[in-house]
């Protein structure tokens, strides 16, 4: 674009119209029709309105033409607000989804806004015109502004980098993708421009670098800024070239590095480039081009340029496939000026422009030598060498030699050269490869040239800023190799976005403060990378295509069939979606599935050349062509095809041993420096879209745009965003913008903003987990913002129509009044005018208008007004002046307060200086005691230096000491050329010799490696101490592990102290013996050469078995996954059965609770049809009642006679049972008494054994200690030998032989310690069981209310109690057990670790044979130092995995030993307990004798209450006739008897429920009872098993796995005869509680008697009154309890269970006072109905009204004591609360010094791994110089011999040592230190929460208890309800004997009366007893606490 234009509005194309998008009108229809994007053919997604939303699909309107259609609810995409139009950075976007980001783009892209943000990400898209945002004035626009201040742009990229770099001193990087013709050039055009402005060097300077001799300065040498310019069209013309999408598109990859001094100017540059697509230089599509620089070579070369370059017309090359191709608006001769004008400003000199034009020449005359196929054979020959002359000339080559070399090349056949005849397709090939070479070497050396014109060596730059210019992501039809690179490259680029991306978001919100579980994305990339480049076990698919190279007739085909059968089972590899013949596979890269073709792909990574051609370019008279080709013995050559006779290229080419370097290998290594150099970078990402492919400007095609997206991974970016908190706003615009939804949420005045935040979100009741609070902003994840705006547009609609009507109602009042005065005036206007019309023709009146004016009156008025006008000035002065005078006593106020104000200031202004002043005086005072100590600390600086010094003289008296030394050993030389006389007679000896060392140096190299790993396995340990955190989230755990850590670091560190000390005494002893050895060592030397061929196939053997152990790696790796996923699915499915058992409780009691409320609503619906029905029908009804009743009756009195005899023999034998049981109750518990004791005396034993087996594991260690201080004595021998022969080739067989032995020891350990953790977990899921089954049968036995069965209540808690001990005891001894175990079988795993090394020992020995091999292999060192390299590493791995897992199993050795003396605290704790329980036991046996003696009274009670029974009986016979007249004459009376019929119902329907009840409990205690049963065979099993194991401690692990199987299967057997026996015992269980249940209900009617209720409502209100004050006593132990809780997640389940209880006790409370009322309703009417008024009845009214008012004011006192514990409940849960808050603070602190801890390793891995980078870099120094030592072994083994070079080698042994144990101990120091902190904080940590756990549990057992007692209470009640309603049937029973005859009724009365009174006082002594009992357990209670 040209000025003018650039000046007419270039923000235009920058900034967005903010009214457009803020246009209230857009906003209003986004918020009424609910606008939603659909898919779409055509647009890609449409926008539509929501009309009607169905089960699964909605029905939408379209909004461009209002057509309706349906589409599924998974299809649409959320909208977002107007407000979000057009918005700069898509991460903004409420609504993050592809539909939001595509419109978002067109909407830019529709207004001329190429550039926008993502994230991280800048998306451009192609104009493809010329905008004018790209002028000096939008440089400077954009210069010094931060990226949010600026509208998006690509200069706004490039200076955020370039003040990043500046400010952080961190390099950057800006990477440039997209596809072909997208703009990836021109941005990065744009960026080297932005650059070179900015931090030019040379602004306000006159070209100070021009050298005097140039005749056109600017021209020729510019400044380095010009240069850097300059250079990029040079590249695009030997790099670009015109292809169907773009014009100049690059055809090779480019990373520019622009170098900057320390002040930010530009000092050089570096160019480096990728994948040059050589190919084209020779073929090209159909309209395309090849690279400019030919068609810019033909069209503007002169006439002398062109004969000395030999060129012709564009038709005459066949290389140029299409010929002349013009550009549309470019011009190839202006563009060849141009290059040489960029060449001469880079400084080209003339001959170097002419040689790169001649070989440019030269490409093109390759492809015009024209090749002919003889007739009678298959060579080809050359008739016409017009084209080989003339390209031998440019090339300086001889043409014989040209075509010899292509027709007949020479091939090494054995050790002679033999000439192959060529065919044609092979001379063809060879051409071509050879122009495609020769162009590639070009552009490689044009890449050097222009890089050396960049460097300036004169100012070392500090930093860099690198551009990456790289094709995009490629999904073509069928994509080849070049594909594959490319999409392999666009892998690791979007995982390094990905990387990029997480550590951003997770610096963000560690920078708010914001919890967060972080993610890295960049994993989710691995395994696609993985398959393309892993090297082995599987290899990846580069791997592979290498492998294939190497082999011999492997084709494409071969290499296809490989890589299936290697990588066919992973995830992202697939067959091909299309046909065979089409694609060979498939991989689903991030971008999606690509399908690739392997069509020459071995041809393409060997790139083979002929190398009789190459040989003769090298040897060119043209030193450029001979430079390009300098590199030469590198190629892969055709003179070294295998498979002579093959005729095509299926054959593979051989090369030069050590040189071949294949594609894929030099571009992953050139991958792999780019990406470590972005890493080390902070990269900015700039992604290139291509709008559409016919290049025309304002078109967008939806579907091209998405894929693109897609493939440049900005919707990946998109999807990690909405992992996170995308939307985030500054708390301030959070409240300007959302306040209006909360009105009343913020108070008036000053407020901070994030407290202001809070409060409106806590009113807006969002779910916490779709926003965070951080410090400065409020983040939000996706489309929470949208629902916001979408709450605050309705907001504001509200609003505006409230105002809009309040408005129209104004205007419409303020128009009414209006109309009104218009009205009255009118009507005044009428009158005055019909008054004139009829004066204005009278005389007088006329008079009257004359003279009217002459008069004084109408002059008054006037007066009178103007003096009114006067006075209320004045009054409006005055109140002015008395306005003024009250507001200047008001400022005199202020003043006179301001001035109080300022006075109090001044004072603590004086009294601040004060402070001041002392403050400066102990400063000052301060100062000279520093200066003091800074004056200590240089003299003591001094002393060191001092110190240093006389340490350096000593160094050098070392140095000349050892100097002395070695003329010592030169004249010790000569003696040793003597002793070799001797060595024929020692050869024998030389042999033992010989086998020692070599087992000596395998130990010797094993330790070593030991010692070095010592630190990387710390830096293991604490990783997977991190790991078990993560997974346990336990920190008491964590700590435990890392103690033990620390432990054995130290036993370890000791260990190799005395080893190594051993070892050193030991080498003394061997140096003497190794001068014998020096001499078989020369005879040695000589076999080396016969034994080479073994040596070949031994390494082979070797890779063999290292891809086994791989594989066998693997496989177990799998299993143990298999085994943690299994253990994963077992405990959910308990879990799900755990769920599973609530929901069907719950839905029991669901069904209860609608049985009831079934029944009453029957009883209602009765209680109804009775009342509706007519007088007739009732009376009719009663009649057959009556006689019903009489039928009844008299079959009831023949039922009770023969009820009461079974009832007497049924009450004797259950009588008996119970003596009986009580007995057997006795006899058990003297039995149990006799077993526990027997048991301590078996826990002492044990902790004997436990004693005597510590000692013997103490000896152990001591044992195993010297052995290994003797094994480093041994390896300190040989230390010296260690640099010439560690690295021999044969050591990787035998560690590999070692190492399988080693990992199958382990690998039995790891299943001994994986049955041992399974069997765990199968015992504490039991355990867990058998608790929750105790626990559920606690609380059911307590319903069992029937009072006859609350003895045997007493009895089973009693036996459950002793069953709890013994259960806790066997809990114990299994614990012990277990650890026993345990310690055997370590120890037994340390004894074979022992034997592994003997075994070891014993392999070394058979080794023998091998020990010529290592002489020979001597000389081989060099060439296999990289395998052995690589072995070593692969070896160290396994090693420092099999020493994690021994660290694993030591550790659980330590944790093992902890349990023991965790369990001696348990066994004191047991003593205490079995104390408490003998106490107890006595106690309950007093209480069974005194049950006895009330048991004997209630019998008696009983008998006489039957005698009673008895009699009412035939008194009830005398009394039918008068109930039948009654029933006859008074309707009322037969009434009362139908209620007494449904109370009877009602009755039997309760006994009906009771007795469900009772079998559900029945139930529930058998299962209790089967899990008692389960835990004592558990025990007894786990007590045979701990026998055997002590016996047989000292067998083999085989015979303890069968032990184990054998206990286990006499498990399930007896398992089997204890449930066959269970089952007997519950069958006959039940029919003694079935008839302990029929005794109970015949005891219970019997008992029904009207005083005997009295009675029992006054003990029972005692007793309530007693139970409520034990009831307040153990909730305020609750309460006190619970607020030193912390742990109280499982606990808030217990407390709304006991809610649910309340609930339902609280609503049987209130049935059974509403049924109560209802009899006194009942009683009521009955009495104000009855005629008789006799003083009897009067006083049986006053009676039960007063038994009624009891039973009122104890339900009334009932409810208030449930309100009392809902409060009190409510306290509870708000105390748990703030201990939930308590929690989370201490968590938070925890995760804060984890944090800490953790960063202190990371600090520790970095120092370490400098330290092996040190130690790595000084083996690499010493490999130089191992050749020339291997020239002095025999003289290095003389030296051997002399003790002064032992004392010297020993003493310098002994300082590393010491320095290094020095560095090891600070480290073990600072970690002991910091484990005894964890230490400390997790022992407080435990015991506190052990507290808290033992007052929680009592504190709900004593909760669980306190309910039991208040359900008996409540069955007490409904048994009194019942005993009213015997008294109501009594009552009427009274009456009709009153109406029939007085002295009958009293007598019998009477009679009664005297026998209710003794069963009364059966019931008061029951119910004493039942108060005793009640007492007894509370007691309990309380000595349980």
């Amino acid at each position: 674009m040209s000025q003018r234009s650039g000046q007419e509005d270039p923000e235009r194309y920058l900034f967005v119209d903010r009214a457009v998008v803020y246009n209230p009108a857009s906003q209003a229809d986004w918020t009424a029709k609910r606008l939603v994007w659909i898919p779409s053919e055509r647009h890609g997604f449409e926008a539509a309105s929501v009309r009607e939303e169905r089960s699964e699909e909605v029905l939408v309107e379209l909004a461009e033409n209002g057509k309706k259609a349906s589409v599924n609810k998974d299809d649409i995409q959320k909208m977002n607000p107007p407000k979000f139009s057009k918005v700069e950075d898509m991460a903004e976007l409420t609504c993050l989804n592809e539909a939001s980001v595509l419109h978002n783009l067109k909407d830019r892209y529709y207004s001329g806004l190429i550039y926008t943000y993502s994230g991280l990400f800048c998306v451009v898209i192609n104009p493809y015109k010329n905008l004018p945002i790209y002028s000096e004035n939008i440089v400077e626009m954009y210069r010094g502004k931060k990226r949010h201040e600026m509208p998006p742009h690509i200069y706004a990229i490039s200076e955020s980098a370039y003040r990043c770099m500046l400010q952080d001193r961190e390099d950057q990087s800006i990477l440039c993708t997209g596809e072909s013709g997208a703009g990836k050039t021109e941005n990065t055009k744009k960026v080297i421009q932005y650059l070179a402005h900015v931090a030019s060097s040379h602004k306000g300077r006159k070209d100070h670098n021009i050298p005097p001799e140039s005749p056109k300065p600017v021209k020729l040498q510019g400044e380095l800024e010009r240069q850097l310019l300059q250079a990029n069209p040079i590249l695009e013309s030997f790099g670009n070239a015109k292809t169907v999408k773009n014009d100049n598109s690059s055809r090779f990859g480019k990373f520019i590095r622009i170098n900057f001094d320390v002040t930010g100017y530009i000092v050089g540059a570096n160019i480096e480039t990728y994948l040059l697509e050589k190919s084209r230089a020779i073929r090209q599509a159909k309209d395309e081009r090849t690279f400019h620089i030919f068609y810019q070579l033909l069209a503007g070369a002169g006439e002398h340029l062109k004969s000395d370059l030999l060129l012709e017309g564009f038709n005459n090359y066949r290389f140029l496939s299409n010929g002349n191709i013009p550009i549309p608006g470019q011009q190839d001769k202006d563009n060849f000026h141009e290059t040489m004008e960029a060449m001469h400003i880079m400084s080209f000199s003339h001959e170097e422009i002419l040689a790169m034009l001649k070989v440019v020449s030269s490409v093109l005359q390759f492809g015009n030598i024209i090749f002919k196929k003889e007739r009678n054979t298959d060579q080809a020959s050359m008739p016409d060498n017009t084209a080989a002359q003339k390209l031998c000339h440019l090339l300086g080559m001889s043409v014989m030699e040209f075509t010899r070399a292509i027709l007949s090349p020479r091939i090494k056949v054995g050790r002679d050269y033999v000439q192959k005849a060529q065919t044609k397709e092979q001379a063809d090939f060879a051409v071509e490869a050879l122009a495609k070479a020769t162009y590639e070497r070009l552009f490689r050396w044009l890449v050097h040239r222009i890089n050396k014109a960049l460097d300036r060596t004169k100012r070392q730059g500090a930093s860099f800023i690198g551009i990456l210019d790289i094709a995009g992501f490629e999904i073509f039809q069928l994509n080849s190799f070049e594909q594959l690179c490319i999409n392999y490259t666009n892998e690791k680029l979007q995982q390094l976005f990905n990387h990029t991306m997480f550590i951003l978001e997770q610096e963000e919100y560690q920078r708010e403060g914001i919890e967060w579980s972080f993610i890295d994305f960049g994993l989710d990339l691995q395994p696609c990378i993985d398959l393309i480049e892993r090297p082995a076990n599987p290899p990846g698919l580069l791997a592979l295509l290498d492998e294939e190279c190497w082999f011999p007739k492997a084709t494409d085909k071969t290499f296809v069939d490989k890589l299936i059968q290697e990588q066919g089972t992973h995830t992202k590899f697939q067959k091909p979606r299309q046909l065979k013949d089409k694609a060979d596979f498939c991989i689903i890269h991030y971008a999606g599935r690509v399908d690739y073709k392997a069509d020459e792909w071995l041809m393409k990574n060997m790139d083979p050349l002929n190398d009789n051609v190459a040989t003769l370019l090298h040897q060119s008279t043209d030193k450029f062509v001979g430079e390009l080709w300098k590199d030469v013995d590198r190629i892969v050559g055709l003179d070294q095809v295998a498979g002579m006779n093959e005729t095509a290229f299926g054959a593979t080419y051989k090369t030069k041993k050590g040189m071949f370097r294949t594609v894929g290998q030099l571009y992953k290594e050139s991958l792999t420096k780019l990406m470590a150099t972005l890493r080390n970078t902070n990269p900015n990402f700039v992604r290139c879209i291509i709008p559409n492919h016919e290049k025309r400007a304002g078109k967008l095609e939806p579907h091209l745009v998405l894929d693109q997206l897609r493939c440049n991974g900005v919707l990946e970016g998109i999807r990690i965003c909405r992992q996170g908190f995308p939307n985030r706003i500054v708390f301030q615009e959070f409240r300007q913008r959302y306040e209006i939804l909360t009105p009343n949420a913020i108070p008036k005045g000053f407020m901070d903003g994030k407290q202001a935040c809070e409060r409106m979100i806590q009113a807006l009741e969002l779910d916490p987990n779709l926003f965070r609070i951080g410090q400065s902003k409020i983040f939000f994840r996706t489309g929470v913002l949208a629902h916001l705006e979408e709450e605050r547009d309705l907001k504001i609609t509200d609003i505006i129509i409230y105002f809009q009507s309040v408005c129209r109602g104004y205007l419409a009042r303020k128009a009414f009044a209006k109309k009104q005065q218009q009205l009255s005036a009118l009507k005044v206007l009428q009158r005055n005018c019909a008054a004139y019309l009829k004066l204005r023709h009278w005389q007088w009146w006329r008079l009257f208008t004359k003279v009217k004016p002459l008069l004084q009156v109408t002059r008054q008025e006037e007066e009178m007004q103007a003096k009114d006008e006067e006075l209320v000035k004045v009054k409006e002065r005055q109140l002015m002046v008395e306005n003024d005078l009250v507001e200047m006593e008001r400022k005199h106020q202020q003043l006179m307060e301001e001035k109080t104000i300022l006075a109090e200031q001044l004072q603590a202004e004086t009294e601040l200086f004060a402070e001041a002043e002392e403050m400066r005086a102990r400063l000052a005072s301060r100062k000279q005691e520093l200066e003091e100590i800074l004056h200590d600390l240089e003299s003591r600086v001094e002393e060191e230096e001092e110190r240093n010094q006389s340490l350096q003289n000593e160094k050098k008296k070392m140095q000349s000491h050892i100097q002395d030394l070695e003329e010592q050993l030169d004249e010790e030389e000569a003696a040793r050329q003597k002793l070799q006389l001797d060595k024929v007679t020692a050869e024998a000896k030389i042999k033992k010799l010989e086998e020692d060392i070599v087992l000596l140096e395998d130990q010797n190299t094993k330790f070593h490696k030991e010692k070095k790993l010592l630190e990387d396995r710390i830096n293991e340990a604490t990783t997977m101490l991190t790991e078990e955190e993560e997974k346990t989230k336990n920190l008491g755990k964590l700590k435990n592990k890392q103690e033990m850590i620390m432990v054995d670091l130290e036993e370890r560190l000791k260990k190799e102290e005395k080893t190594r000390q051993e070892l050193e005494k030991a080498k003394r002893k061997l140096d003497a013996e190794t001068t014998d050895l020096q001499d078989q060592i020369a005879e040695l030397q000589a076999q080396i050469e016969e034994l080479k061929i073994q040596l070949a196939k031994k390494e082979e053997e070797f890779q063999a078995s290292l891809a086994k152990s791989d594989e066998e790696t693997a496989q177990k790796n799998n299993a143990l996954k298999q085994i943690r996923e299994l253990q994963a699915q077992l405990a959910e499915l308990q879990e799900d059965l755990d769920s599973e058992k609530m929901c069907r409780s719950k839905a029991e009691k669901l069904k209860r609770d609608l049985s009831e409320e079934l029944e009453a609503l029957k009883t209602e619906l009765e209680d109804t049809l009775d009342t509706t029905a007519t007088q007739q029908e009732l009376r009719t009804k009663r009649e057959q009642e009556v006689a019903e009743l009489k039928k009844a009756i008299d079959e009831e009195s023949k039922n009770h006679e023969a009820q009461i005899q079974e009832m007497r023999q049924r009450h004797a034998i259950a009588l008996e049972e119970l003596s009986e049981q009580l007995d057997q109750a006795k006899r058990f518990k003297s039995n149990l008494e006799k077993n526990k004791q027997c048991l301590e005396n078996d826990n002492k034993e044990l902790v004997c054994e436990v004693k005597i087996l510590q000692q013997t594991k103490t000896e152990s260690e001591h044992k195993r200690k010297k052995l290994e201080s003797v094994m480093q004595e041994f390896t300190a021998r040989t230390a010296e030998m260690e640099r010439a022969k560690g690295e021999m080739a044969d050591r990787s067989h035998k560690l590999q032989m070692e190492l399988d032995n080693v990992s199958v020891l382990l690998e039995e350990a790891e299943k001994k310690g994986i049955k041992l953790t399974k069997d765990a977990d199968n015992l504490g899921s039991q355990l867990q069981d058998a608790h929750e089954l105790l626990q559920e049968e606690t609380r059911q036995k307590l319903n069992l209310g029937s009072k006859v069965r609350q003895l045997e209540e007493e009895k089973n808690t009693l036996l459950e109690q002793q069953e709890e001990e013994e259960e806790a005891r066997r809990n114990l001894e299994k614990q012990l057990q277990m650890t026993q175990t345990q310690l055997i079988e370590t120890k037994k795993k340390l004894e074979e670790d022992v034997g592994a090394m003997e075994g070891l020992e014993e392999v070394k020995r058979k080794l023998q044979k091998d020990v010529e091999l290592t002489s020979q292999r001597l000389e081989e060192k060099a060439m296999a130092t990289d395998k052995m390299e690589k072995t070593k590493n692969r070896l160290q791995q396994e090693l420092d995995d099999l020493m994690v897992d021994l660290d694993h199993q030591r550790q659980i050795v330590s944790n093992l030993e902890k349990k023991q003396k965790k369990f001696d605290q348990m066994l004191a704790e047991e003593k205490t307990v079995s104390a408490r329980y003998a106490e107890e036991r006595d106690r309950a046996e007093a209480e069974a004798r005194e049950k006895e003696t009330k048991a004997l009274s209630m019998a008696r009670a009983l008998e006489e209450a039957l005698e009673a029974k008895e009699e009412l009986e035939r008194f009830n016979k005398q009394l039918r006739a008068e109930m039948e007249d009654l029933m006859s004459s008074k309707d009322d009376v037969g009434k009362n008897v139908h209620e007494l019929e449904k109370s009877k119902r009602a009755l039997e329907q309760q006994v009906e429920e009771m007795r469900t009840q009772l079998e559900e409990l029945e139930d529930e205690l058998q299962a209790t009872e089967d899990a008692k049963l389960r835990l004592e065979v558990n025990m007894q099993a786990m007590k045979a098993q701990f026998d055997r194991d002590l016996q047989s401690r000292d067998e083999q692990g085989d015979e303890k796995k069968r032990a184990l199987v054998k206990q286990v299967r006499e498990m399930e057997a007896e398992l089997e005869d204890e449930r066959k026996q269970r089952t007997l015992s519950v069958a006959s269980k039940k029919k003694l509680e079935m008839d302990l249940n029929e005794l109970g209900g015949q005891i219970e009617a019997a008992n029904k008697g009207r005083d005997e209720a009295m009675k029992q409502l006054k003990k029972l209100q005692a007793q309530m009154k007693d139970y409520q004050r034990e009831l307040e006593e153990a909730r305020a132990s609750r309460d006190e309890i619970f607020t030193q809780s912390k742990e109280n997640e499982k606990k808030l389940k217990g407390l709304e269970a006991e809610i649910l209880q309340l609930q339902e006790d609280h609503a049987a409370s209130e049935r059974a006072r509403r049924h109560a009322e209802q009899e006194r309703d009942e009683l009521a009417d009955e009495i104000s109905n009855s005629t008789s008024g006799k003083s009897m009845l009067l006083e049986e009214k006053r009676r039960l009204e007063a038994q009624i008012a009891q039973l009122e004011e104890e339900l009334e006192e009932e409810q208030g004591n449930t309100e009392l514990l809902n409060e009190r409940f409510r306290k509870s849960t708000l105390q748990v609360e703030s201990l939930n808050t308590e929690l989370a603070a201490e968590r938070g602190a925890s995760q804060k010094s984890e944090n800490a801890r953790q960063q202190m390793e990371r600090q520790n891995k970095e120092l370490k791994a400098k330290l092996a980078e040190l130690e790595g870099s000084v083996k690499s120094k010493f490999k130089a110089s191992i050749t020339a030592l291997e020239a002095k072994i025999l003289q290095l083994e003389e030296q051997l011999e002399q003790e002064a070079k032992e004392r010297a080698a020993a003493n310098k042994i002994v300082r590393r040592t010491e320095k290094k144990l020095k560095e090891v101990m600070m480290q073990v120091e600072d970690e002991r230190r910091h484990a005894d902190q964890y230490k400390e904080q997790v022992d407080k940590g435990n015991s506190r929460m052990k507290q808290l756990k033992r007052q929680l549990e009592e504190a709900e057992e004593e909760a669980t208890k306190a309910n039991a007692s208040r359900r008996k209470m409540q069955r007490e009640l409904d048994d009194a309800s019942e005993a009213s309603e015997g008294l109501s049937r009594e009552i009427s029973s009274l009456k009709s004997r009153l109406r029939r005859g007085g002295p009958v009724s009293f007598s019998s009365s009477g009679r009664s009366g005297h026998h209710n009174l003794n069963v009364d006082g059966a019931s008061v002594d029951r119910s004493d007893d039942d108060a005793d009992s009640r007492t007894g357990d509370f007691n309990d209670i309380a000595n349980a606490e």
